[in-house]
C-alpha cells in the first residue's frame, strides 16, 4: 500500500489533474437555483419541469416547429390574475448579452384556474417567438417567469416597449406594476440547432 501511494502521486504529476470547468453547456447552481415554485412549460416533445438543456435531436423542433407551449401552474390561485413572461438574458449572445433582456412572450390577465388545468387563457401583450439564438452565439437560457397580478391593475406595455423586443427593462416594467418577486420561474438553455 506504501508503495503504491508514490506511484499516485507522480500520475497526478504526470497526467495532470482533471478539472471540469463550468461552460455554457453545463448547469451551475445559479441556473438551478433561479427555477422555484412548481411552473411547468410543455412542448410536444418536451416537458420543461426543471432546468434543463435542450437534447440536440429537439433543437430544430423548439425552434422552427412547435409553437407556444401550455403553461402549468398546478398551485395557481383561482381567485388571482397572473403575469407570465418569458425572456432570453443572454440575446445576442451570453458572453455579450447586449440586447438583453430580449422579450419573447408576455402574457397578462391570467386566469389562475386557466394555470391549474395548463389551458391559459389571459391577454398577450408580446406574441410568442420561439427560442432561436443566432448561429455561433453559444447557449442561451430561455426564462419564463410568473408574477401575480395586483388586483384592479391593468398592464400595459409603453410605446417605446412595443416598439422592440431587444433591451427590455424587465426590472423597469416589474417595479412600474409593482409586482414583487416571481411565484414561480423555470428556465432552459439551448443553442442554434445548425451549431
Amino acid at each position: 500500500m506504501a508503495a503504491l501511494a508514490p506511484f499516485l502521486v507522480l500520475c497526478a504529476f504526470v497526467l495532470g489533474f482533471h478539472h471540469v470547468q463550468a461552460t455554457a453547456e453545463t448547469l451551475s447552481s445559479l441556473d438551478s437555483s433561479f427555477c422555484h415554485g412548481g411552473l411547468e412549460v410543455i412542448y410536444p416533445g418536451l416537458d420543461v419541469k426543471q432546468n434543463l438543456i435542450v437534447q440536440e435531436d429537439l433543437r430544430k423542433k423548439v425552434t422552427t416547429v412547435w409553437k407556444a407551449p401550455q403553461i402549468y401552474f398546478p398551485v395557481a390561485d383561482k381567485s388571482k390574475k397572473y403575469i407570465l413572461v418569458m425572456v432570453d438574458p443572454d440575446a445576442p449572445m451570453w458572453t455579450n448579452p447586449t440586447s438583453a433582456y430580449w422579450r419573447h412572450w408576455l402574457v397578462v390577465d391570467i386566469q389562475g384556474a386557466t394555470l391549474r388545468n395548463g389551458n391559459m387563457q389571459g391577454t398577450t401583450l408580446t406574441d410568442y417567438r420561439s427560442p432561436s439564438p443566432p448561429q455561433k452565439s453559444g447557449f442561451h437560457r430561455y426564462q419564463f417567469m410568473l408574477f401575480v397580478q395586483p388586483p384592479g391593475t391593468p398592464v400595459s406595455l409603453t410605446e417605446q416597449e412595443m416598439s422592440s423586443r431587444g433591451k427590455w427593462d424587465l426590472q423597469g416594467f416589474v417595479d412600474r406594476f409593482e409586482l414583487k418577486k416571481p411565484v414561480a420561474c423555470i428556465q432552459f438553455r439551448t443553442q442554434n440547432y445548425k451549431d
